[in-house]
């Protein structure tokens, strides 16, 4: 963390973008100027500076959003649920598919099914995620009107449901209006499938190679000489010892989609922290992206130490 902070610093100090000029205007007098550059600490050393800005943003200060006017720490509260919805579907999606095709190609190798899986991993890695997205909107939306438009809800149900956590779904689950969770659901699904999509690819690709090198253990030829069932030596003897570099393969995902979420964010209209990001960085408002930076940043640091966690749950050796 201290290094994340280190480098979003030094990246905003290095950026050919004048933060004095972003508040003050192109009209202000070089009186004003200079006074908002001393009031902004500008002028202090940049070891006093990092100082600064260190013991603000432990203390959950990121600054003013000069595109919004507001803190960035609100801005960041109100956009950052929207990207946690749209990443944990799009996760569970790739998780609830990926891993069980991983399994069954890896079972399988040379076969019909590991054929595909490869095949679907490869075209996960080379489609452009923002083509895709067009393509969706083109015949999902615009063709058979299966799913919802941009955005997170239509224009009747936006507004309509109380803020709970923020995120729309549980939020309209909570309050009981079934409409406007159908509404949400049909507007979600496309965008998370496609994250889904892209986060399946990765981890099937993942979990077969992690089955390939166990099925090929001693232990998986000894408990099939003992006549144990295929269905029994792969879930139960080989799945069980890929679970924990599996735990990490999706934690990176789901880490991933979080802050790579930015292009399907910008097609659909998806009001969260990678639009945020993008826009501020558009309009040269600092404070804004080195905040959602630091955040995602936090997000990678708290899902490794998740992982590690699990590990000392699901392997008792590692106690």
């Amino acid at each position: 963390m201290l290094g994340l902070l280190l480098v979003t610093f030094i990246i905003g100090r290095v950026m050919p973008i004048d933060p004095v000029l972003k508040v003050v205007g192109d009209r202000a007098t070089q009186a004003q100027y200079d006074a908002a550059y001393q009031a902004m600490g500008l002028d202090r050393p940049l070891v006093v500076q990092f100082i600064r800005y260190l013991g603000e943003v432990l203390t959950g200060d990121f600054g003013r959003s000069i595109s919004t006017g507001q803190l960035v720490v609100d801005d960041i509260r109100r956009v950052f649920p929207a990207t946690v919805e749209l990443a944990t579907l799009g996760t569970l999606i790739g998780v609830a598919i990926g891993v069980p095709l991983g399994v069954i190609a890896a079972a399988r190798r040379g076969g019909a099914i590991d054929q595909v899986a490869r095949v679907v991993a490869l075209v996960g890695y080379s489609m452009p995620i923002f083509w895709l997205g067009l393509m969706g909107l083109l015949v999902f939306y615009g063709i058979l009107g299966w799913v919802g438009g941009p955005g997170r809800q239509g224009i009747i149900y936006d507004g309509m449901v109380p803020t709970v956590t923020g995120l729309i779904l549980v939020d309209s689950l909570i309050a009981g209006d079934w409409g406007a969770f159908r509404d949400a659901f049909s507007h979600i699904i496309l965008p998370a499938s496609l994250l889904g999509y892209f986060s399946l690819a990765y981890i099937s690709r993942m979990t077969r190679s992690f089955m390939l090198e166990q099925l090929s253990a001693e232990y998986i030829t000894t408990a099939r000489v003992k006549g144990l069932s295929e269905r029994a030596v792969i879930w139960r003897h080989a799945f069980r010892n890929i679970q924990i570099p599996l735990i990490t393969v999706i934690a990176l995902s789901f880490g991933s989609l979080l802050e790579g979420s930015v292009l399907t964010e910008i097609i659909f209209s998806w009001p969260g922290l990678g639009q945020y990001i993008t826009k501020a960085l558009l309009s040269g408002d600092m404070n804004a992206v080195l905040g959602g930076t630091v955040v995602v940043g936090t997000c990678f640091v708290l899902l490794n130490l998740l992982s590690d966690i699990l590990y000392r749950v699901l392997d008792p050796r590692s106690k």
